[in-house]
């Protein structure tokens, strides 16, 4: 038995014991901060919606939103101070305090457990404000009851004050947190990111009102606010807003390809579907043809839909603890036994089905001036589709042939369509201008995670072109068969497309031609966050050590490890390149990159590693895209060039401050 429980095992050549001593068992705040990505998904600095920040957020919000929804409060009080710090005030019941500091430090810990009191609740698993609390360096909670207040502080999840004392406040819960800098590297709140996420809590909860920074953000018309508010392309009839019990649609069409969907579950936006958004898009469609009895293609019928649909699910189940995508079948759990007092809850499927059977039905008889628009626009899509038959067979033959051996394109092992893969969130596709720059991309890229599709020089000018251009066009054609989109984002290959030019003119202009082309006829790539552009230095300023006199400077390449000859630092703006030359002065070499091509594999590889810069491209109303495009992407010519004469200014090359540090 002795041994048995100290066995020996030889790595890289040398033996290494495993023994009893090697078995750990971890409490929970101990557990979250080994593994946060378990709990919140990726970490992150702020700059993506889905970096784990606002996961911390949401998760404090989600509890005052419960509150809302039990009617206890209908207002919530968040601040987030110098974009680091967080507090959240609701007024709902507080939570009771003789159990406070386990609710918001012991996993499996809360008040969701019994459907009585909260029967569609988003937090059901007893995790979500242990792991705030857990990843936060401060963290800080009140629970205000009936004349008494209970306050508790923690530090990274362990307990350091508790204190109880009268008060006349209202009843309520507050929270405050700092997300531990150490976990999230360089991290900040954005403004826009957060105030997103708030509107949409007051779109799903009418009458609720959310004070973010002393500014108060409401909703009275639910969904078809979020829809006037997100939609880029105008309605080409009013948004048809249904509500019922546990279900709330909205919906219209525009003038613009592709389809855009926006769901909640419980409140939770489900930015990535689910079962509930399938069987939206599926008896819409079945809905509308039924009515119209032709024989419409459901493609033609969804082309230029714009929708959202919220669902109230009992105890819902999720894909993942981010809770991104709907994983629950029924809308209800089984009971143990089904029978006549204890019938199967109807499936998710089902429930959408026969309210939009019904209640869409309805309105369309009730609306024919509606009805004939919302026609005239499947019939725009359906001959637009039947033109373009032709050229799309041999479109599609040419692809599939070229995806054979496409030598434009070399792809990556791991996919974002890959369902069952833990890491299909990392896969990428670089789309790049040349050869040059493809090959330095090419030579140091993760071929797990990251794809390469490369550009034969600048592309087409797609504004004003029809959708028949994507299949003429052969590099268009290309592309969208990598990124597997022509029938919709159920398939889409890759999470990030990024666009990877050179930081010059041309680079610019490419940049904006492939933009232009994913505006024109895949904007829910760009809605749905999946567009960025890469983001690569513009300089690189280098000293050898013995010049360096900054001993903090010394002593931090030290602690990094890096003893080489020299200390490097890459500059991704004059400002940059104006404190490299500060700190690592004096008379430093500074080399000037002019394409991607110039950029060795090896330094390559730090710039699209884990601290890729990425600059996400996004989409609101209030962009007037349309005019821009038109504008910019547009014939007139002359009007442009007249605008750049008017207002070019001339900068020096070599900006005075930087002159006097040489010196």
């Amino acid at each position: 038995m002795a041994e048995e429980n100290n066995l020996t095992t030889v790595v890289n050549g040398s033996p290494v014991d495993y023994n009893d001593d090697n078995i750990r068992t971890l409490s929970g705040t101990e557990h979250i901060r080994l593994r946060p990505g378990m709990y919140i998904g990726r970490l992150g600095d702020g700059s993506l919606a889905e970096d784990g920040i606002y996961v911390l957020l949401k998760e404090v919000i989600d509890n005052s939103i419960d509150e809302f929804k039990m009617k206890a409060g209908d207002r919530i009080e968040i601040n987030v101070d110098d974009n680091l710090r967080v507090s959240v005030r609701d007024y709902g019941r507080g939570i009771p305090q003789g159990k406070m500091i386990e609710a918001v430090s012991v996993l499996n810990t809360g008040g969701k457990y019994d459907s009585k009191a909260f029967k569609k609740s988003i937090g059901l698993n007893g995790v979500g404000v242990k792991a705030v609390n857990a990843l936060s360096s401060h963290f800080e909670v009140h629970s205000y009851r009936d004349g008494q207040v209970r306050k508790a502080t923690f530090e990274k999840g362990k307990l350091v004050t508790d204190t109880t004392e009268p008060t006349d406040d209202e009843n309520g819960t507050y929270i405050y947190f700092e997300p531990d800098n150490t976990l999230f590297i360089n991290y900040q709140f954005h403004n826009d990111i957060v105030e997103n996420m708030l509107r949409n809590y007051t779109y799903l909860n009418t009458g609720l009102a959310i004070m973010y920074n002393g500014r108060r953000i409401l909703s009275r018309h639910g969904l078809e606010d979020l829809l006037k508010d997100r939609m880029s392309a105008d309605a080409l009839y009013p948004i048809i807003h249904l509500q019922g019990e546990d279900i709330e649609i909205a919906f219209t069409h525009a003038n613009q390809y592709g389809e855009e969907y926006y769901s909640f579950v419980n409140g939770q936006h489900t930015t990535q579907g689910g079962t509930h958004q399938s069987a939206f898009k599926e008896h819409i469609a079945k809905t509308i043809k039924e009515f119209f009895q032709k024989n419409f293609e459901y493609g033609d019928i969804r082309t230029g839909i714009v929708a959202a649909i919220a669902l109230n699910v009992e105890e819902p189940m999720f894909e993942s603890q981010t809770k991104i995508k709907l994983g629950s079948l029924t809308m209800a759990p089984m009971p143990a036994q089904v029978d006549a007092e204890h019938p199967a809850p109807p499936s998710i499927n089902k429930y959408v089905g026969d309210f939009i059977k019904t209640e869409v039905d309805n309105y369309l008889h009730k609306n024919a001036d509606v009805a004939e628009v919302m026609m005239q626009k499947i019939q725009e899509s359906e001959k637009e589709r039947k033109a373009m038959a032709g050229v799309t067979k041999l479109a599609r033959e040419r692809a599939k042939k070229a995806n054979l051996h496409n030598r434009k394109l070399r792809d990556c092992r791991i996919h974002y369509s890959d369902t069952k893969n833990d890491r299909k969130e990392e896969s990428c596709i670089f789309i790049t201008e040349g050869d040059s720059a493809s090959g330095s991309i090419t030579k140091s890229r993760d071929v797990n995670t990251q794809a390469v599709f490369s550009l034969r020089g600048k592309p087409l000018n797609t504004f004003g072109l029809t959708k028949k251009v994507v299949y003429e066009n052969e590099e268009f054609n290309l592309l969208q068969a990598a990124l597997d989109i022509e029938e919709g984002m159920d398939t889409l290959r890759y999470n990030k497309v990024i666009v990877a030019t050179d930081a010059d003119v041309d680079g610019m202009h490419i940049r904006l031609l492939i933009i232009t082309f994913f505006l024109q006829f895949f904007p829910e790539l760009i809605r749905e966050g999946h567009v960025y552009v890469l983001q690569t230095p513009l300089f690189r300023v280098r000293n050898r050590r013995t010049k360096i006199r900054n001993k903090q400077v010394l002593a931090a390449e030290d602690a990094k490890g890096k003893k080489g000859d020299f200390i490097v630092r890459y500059c991704y703006s004059e400002e940059e390149r104006v404190n490299a030359i500060r700190e690592l002065g004096p008379d430093p070499e500074i080399t000037r990159f002019k394409g991607l091509g110039e950029i060795s594999p090896e330094e390559f590889a730090g710039f699209i590693g884990p601290d890729i810069r990425l600059e996400q491209v996004t989409l609101h109303k209030t962009d007037q895209v349309q005019k821009l495009l038109e504008y910019y992407m547009g014939k007139n010519t002359m009007e442009r060039q007249n605008f750049i004469i008017d207002n070019l200014v001339i900068e020096e090359d070599r900006p005075e401050e930087e002159e006097d540090l040489m010196d």
